[in-house]
C-alpha cells in the first residue's frame, strides 16, 4: 500500500506456518514480483526474530515494528527528556534516535482507561477468590492440594495480573491455615504497571536520508503508518460482522483465494472511503458513516382501494440533519421519490397487473 493506505496489490501464503518464519523468503518474493524498492516493512511484534531484523538493516531494507512495552523500562530515561508531539485529541507521541534505529513512544489516553479497568476488573477477581479461600479455611478443613488447584485456576483466569499478587503456599510438610497461606500485593509493581498504561513503542529503521520534508522522520508520520495495521485488520472485522461473512473453511484452494480477494477488495472500499471522510469529516471513521447512512431504508406501502385494486408508494426515508450532512460532504443525492403504482386484481393468466402513475 501506499504510504496513505491505498492498497497497491496482496500476496498469499500458505497456512500451517508460523509467522516469524514467512518473513524471510516473503521478503525476497516481493522484491522479486516489484522490484526493489525504497519500501518499509510494518509488520506485528510476533512476526519478525531479531536476527530477521539485523538482516534487513544490513541490507538496507526499512522496517516499523511494534515492540514488548517491556522495552519501555530499559528507555525511560532517555524518552524523558523528549517532547511530546500531539497526533490528536487523547493521542500524542514522541521520537528518540538510537543505535542507527527510531523509537516512537506513543501514549493513547483513551486506551489507558480501557486497559486500566481492564486491569482492575481482573485484580479485583483475583483477590476476591484468595479472600474466598481464606474465609473457607475459618468454616473447615482444606486440603493442600484442593487449595492449590484453586489457587492455579484463580491465577489462569487473571493472566499477567496474577503476578502482582505473591501467594506463599503451604509446603508438602505443612499445615494450610493463615499462617501458610499468604498473599502480598506487589503495590510498587502495580504502581509503575498502570503508570505505562495505554503506552506503546514502536521500533523504526529507514536508512535513507532524503525524505519528503513533511515526512521527515516524524513520529506522528510513524504513527499513522503503523496504524495502518489496525485498518486492515478493521476492514477484515468489517466483513465478518458488519456483513455478516463469517470465517468458512474452505475445502478448494481457489475458494480460499476467492475469499481473500473479496477480504482485499472490502479494504480498497474501506480505504477510499475514509479518504473522501479525511478530506471533510476526519474524525468520522468509514464504520459510523456507513452506520449512519444505514438508517436511510427503502419500502413499499400499498393503499387498497374500494374498487379491490392496491395502491403502491415506494418511498425511501428522509435523511436526517447528520446523514444530510454526510451525503453532501461526499457530493452525494439521493434521488426522488419512485412515482406510485396502482395494481389490479390478479387476473384469469396470472398474476396481478401493475401500471406506473
Amino acid at each position: 500500500m501506499t504510504t496513505t493506505g491505498l492498497p497497491l496489490a496482496y500476496e498469499v501464503l500458505a497456512g500451517n506456518t508460523a509467522d516469524k518464519t514467512t518473513l524471510g523468503n516473503f521478503l525476497k518474493k516481493i522484491e522479486t514480483l516489484y522490484g526493489k524498492a525504497r519500501r518499509v516493512w510494518i509488520m506485528d511484534r510476533g512476526i519478525p526474530t531479531e536476527a530477521t531484523l539485523q538482516g534487513m538493516r544490513d541490507e538496507q531494507v526499512g522496517y516499523l515494528v511494534g515492540t514488548p512495552r517491556a522495552l519501555l523500562k530499559k528507555m525511560q530515561n532517555d524518552l524523558l527528556e523528549k517532547p511530546w508531539e500531539q497526533v490528536h485529541d487523547g493521542m500524542r507521541v514522541k521520537l528518540l534516535e538510537k543505535d542507527h534505529e527510531l523509537y516512537v513512544l506513543a501514549h493513547s489516553e483513551d486506551r489507558r482507561k480501557k486497559e486500566n479497568a481492564m486491569r482492575r476488573r481482573k485484580l479485583k477477581k483475583l483477590v476476591h477468590g484468595l479472600n474466598r479461600i481464606k474465609r473457607a479455611m475459618k468454616r473447615r478443613k482444606i486440603g493442600r492440594d484442593t487449595l492449590l488447584r484453586r489457587v492455579a485456576v484463580f491465577k489462569k483466569e487473571a493472566g499477567r495480573i496474577a503476578s502482582f499478587v505473591h501467594v506463599r503456599e503451604p509446603t508438602a510438610c505443612e499445615e494450610v491455615n493463615r499462617q501458610t497461606f499468604v498473599c502480598t500485593f506487589r503495590r510498587n509493581e502495580w504502581r509503575d504497571a498502570v503508570k505505562n498504561d495505554g503506552s506503546y513503542i514502536l521500533r523504526a529503521y529507514l536508512p535513507w536520508n532524503d525524505w519528503p520534508e513533511e515526512m521527515e522522520k516524524q513520529a506522528p508520520v510513524l504513527w499513522e503508518w503503523y496504524m495502518q495495521l489496525t485498518r486492515v485488520e478493521e476492514a477484515f472485522k468489517t466483513l465478518k460482522s458488519d456483513l455478516g461473512l463469517r470465517p468458512i473453511h474452505h475445502q478448494l484452494e481457489r475458494r480460499m483465494e476467492a475469499h481473500i480477494l473479496v477480504a482485499f477488495l472490502g479494504y480498497c472500499l474501506q480505504v477510499t472511503l475514509r479518504e473522501k471522510l479525511g478530506r471533510h469529516a476526519p474524525g468520522l471513521t468509514p464504520r459510523e458513516c456507513l452506520k449512519s447512512l444505514n438508517r436511510i431504508q427503502m419500502l413499499d406501502v400499498h393503499v387498497p382501494t374500494t374498487d379491490g385494486r392496491t395502491l403502491i408508494l415506494p418511498r425511501f426515508t428522509e435523511a436526517d440533519e447528520q446523514q444530510q450532512m454526510i451525503l453532501e460532504k461526499l457530493a452525494l443525492t439521493l434521488p426522488p421519490q419512485p412515482p406510485p403504482r396502482i395494481c389490479c386484481a390478479d387476473l384469469p393468466g396470472g398474476g396481478p397487473s401493475c401500471a406506473i402513475l
